[in-house]
């Protein structure tokens, strides 16, 4: 049965009112029951293919927005839901070219320059897309969105200064936007600049994410009349960050480790599982937090926790990471009998860091991007007496001048 005009108007007028609670699912409802009787009414399409985007169901969304975009060829704001969709479902050329013709109707528009952006970054232009934030900041110097980018950006060319200075102005607009605090934090402590970092790294616990929290109070340092928990906060316990997190970071402070099974036979200290009771214990800290709580320095670092496990060192050569060994060299791949190893090369995961627990030679590849917790310098590690970082794209010259100072 068709629906009358004013039936139309007022599945329009409910709907919205429905999206503006909050409730997208009963807007979209009845968006496309009025856009059903009115399937040319480019209102209509836009308001239905707005809810579906806010309901992320990017594909679903396209058809009416698609429509809605022809049907309102002079709506900038009908181009602009079309591109962000387009860019959702990664189609990054034609989220370009809707923005350019948003563009052309609303010349001067710094959301539509920094959308722009976004399109130009994901289809790997970054140096466009750098001058794009410009552009956009240039309308609006407080656009935080686009600080941000262009933060990003300016980081991965080097640029520190630059996009620690994008980031602090967008946080004197956001003092407390705990997002940005934790970027900020993690370019400084990229830099070694710990005493200033680590504050700002502690917002990442104020961020929701898939983060194992226990229900305790967060020690923040103070003294305690029962014991601390100290743990990883990986939400797998056993898989190899955590372990790695834990062998690294379980040190200098009197206190039980949380961790998988196989914990507690590598270090020499308390340790209990995560599925244990935790009464009687006065706080917990994640491991991650111990540099900030305990004023760590990458030049003051407690020493690593003693290992239960022994090494029996022989002349093979443990190789644990991603770059191929040298051809026609013979080495051990298998985790297991790292400590039956002489020297061993890995990246940061867990085996690397057993070995070097246990005093072997061992030489750990970084790629660019690695942890903060390595700091910028590379050669002889403070983490360990027997470890030595160096950059993944130098990693076979690494090991052949290890190797020769070896036999030398």
């Amino acid at each position: 049965m068709a629906l009358s005009d004013q039936k139309i108007q007022a599945l329009g007028r409910d709907g919205l009112q429905l999206a503006a609670r909050g409730d997208f699912a009963g807007a979209e409802a009845l968006f496309a029951q009025a856009a059903e009787a009115r399937p040319n009414s480019g209102q209509l399409l836009h308001l239905l293919g707005q809810v579906r985007l806010k309901l992320g169901r990017f594909a679903e969304a396209r058809e009416p927005l698609e429509r809605a975009a022809s049907f309102l060829p002079r709506d900038a704001a009908a181009q602009i839901n079309l591109a962000g969709c387009l860019g959702q479902l990664g189609q990054h050329d034609a989220a370009l070219a809707t923005l350019d013709r948003a563009a052309e109707l609303k010349p001067g528009d710094a959301a539509i320059a920094f959308n722009r952006g976004r399109a130009l970054e994901a289809l790997g232009r970054s140096e466009e897309a750098e001058h794009t934030y410009d552009e956009a900041l240039s309308i609006d110097h407080r656009l935080i969105p686009a600080l941000s980018a262009r933060a990003s950006l300016l980081a991965a060319r080097g640029d520190w200064v630059g996009a620690l200075g994008d980031l602090d102005r967008a946080l004197a607009t956001r003092p407390e936007e705990y997002a940005l605090k934790l970027r900020r934090g993690e370019l400084l402590l990229r830099q070694g600049d710990w005493s200033r970092g680590l504050v700002d790294y502690e917002a990442r616990l104020d961020i929701a994410a898939d983060r194992y929290v226990p229900a305790l109070p967060r020690w923040q340092g103070e003294p305690l009349d029962g014991p601390l928990l100290v743990y990883p906060e990986q939400a797998d316990i056993d898989g190899d960050e955590a372990v790695r997190d834990t062998l690294m970071l379980a040190r200098g402070v009197e206190a039980v480790v949380q961790g998988g099974a196989g914990i507690a036979a590598l270090v020499d200290r308390p340790t209990v599982g995560r599925d244990a009771p935790l009464a009687g214990f006065a706080a917990a800290a994640p491991l991650r937090s111990l540099p900030h709580l305990l004023g760590w320095t990458l030049d003051s670092l407690p020493p690593p926790a003693a290992p239960r496990l022994k090494a029996q060192p022989s002349a093979r050569i443990g190789w644990f990471a991603r770059t191929a060994p040298p051809d026609g060299t013979i080495v051990e791949r298998d985790p297991s009998q790292v400590a039956a190893c002489g020297f061993v090369v890995g990246n940061d995961n867990a085996v690397t860091h057993i070995a070097a627990l246990l005093g072997i030679p061992t030489l750990l590849l970084l790629p660019s991007s690695a942890d903060w917790l390595w700091g910028p310098r590379r050669g002889p590690s403070p983490w360990y007496p027997s470890l030595e970082v160096a950059s993944e794209d130098e990693g076979l010259a690494a090991y052949r001048r290890r190797m020769h100072d070896v036999v030398t």
